[in-house]
Parts: C-alpha cells; sequence; structure tokens
C-alpha cells in the first residue's frame, strides 16, 4: 500500500462521522421543508398569516398535535392527510426540529 493511500483512507475514516450526521441533518431539514409550504422556512409563518407558526413550540405539543391529525382527533382541511404519510419517528423528528428553531 502506497502512504498516499494509507493517508486517504484515514482522511476518509476521519470524516465518516461528519458525513453521517451531515446525511442525517439533511434528512431531517428535508422532512421540515416539506412543512415550509404552508408554515414558512424553518416553521416562521409569514406575519398575519392564519397559519400557525411552528418554530419554537414545544416538541411534546407538535408530537401530540401531528398525531391528533393523523388519527383524525383534530379536524383540519389538509393536515389530517398530510401526517398520515410521516410515522411516529419521523413526526417526533419533524416535532423535535421545530422545537429547536427560535421564534
Amino acid at each position: 500500500m502506497s502512504p498516499k493511500w494509507i493517508a486517504g483512507a484515514l482522511m476518509l475514516a476521519a470524516g465518516l462521522p461528519a458525513m453521517a450526521q451531515d446525511k442525517e441533518a439533511l434528512y431531517l431539514k428535508s422532512l421540515a421543508a416539506t412543512c415550509a409550504n404552508c408554515h414558512g422556512t424553518n416553521g416562521r409563518a409569514v406575519e398575519g398569516s392564519s397559519v400557525v407558526s411552528l418554530a419554537g413550540l414545544q416538541k411534546s405539543y407538535l408530537v401530540a398535535q401531528l398525531k391528533a391529525f393523523k388519527s383524525g382527533a383534530r379536524p383540519a382541511t389538509i393536515m389530517h392527510q398530510l401526517s398520515k404519510g410521516y410515522s411516529d419517528a419521523q413526526i417526533d423528528q419533524i416535532a423535535g426540529y421545530f422545537a429547536a428553531q427560535a421564534k
């Protein structure tokens, strides 16, 4: 093995945790981006809009609301349809993402 190959392999191996984290962060942002059409970028709805801003809301509240939409317990025009497309794990991830955003 050449020293260049070993050095390259070590650099790649050192970057794997960062790449995995970046991949996970990108996946989470893509889940949250599906909400942007109505709730605004990073969950910040346009001021004066009748749509709720999600940024900074408590994670437990967001999870409860999304699950209520998903089960049909909370009536909605579109959210009951959208929420059915997410697993409980995805709902938890989305809620965590918006809870971490500044209002």
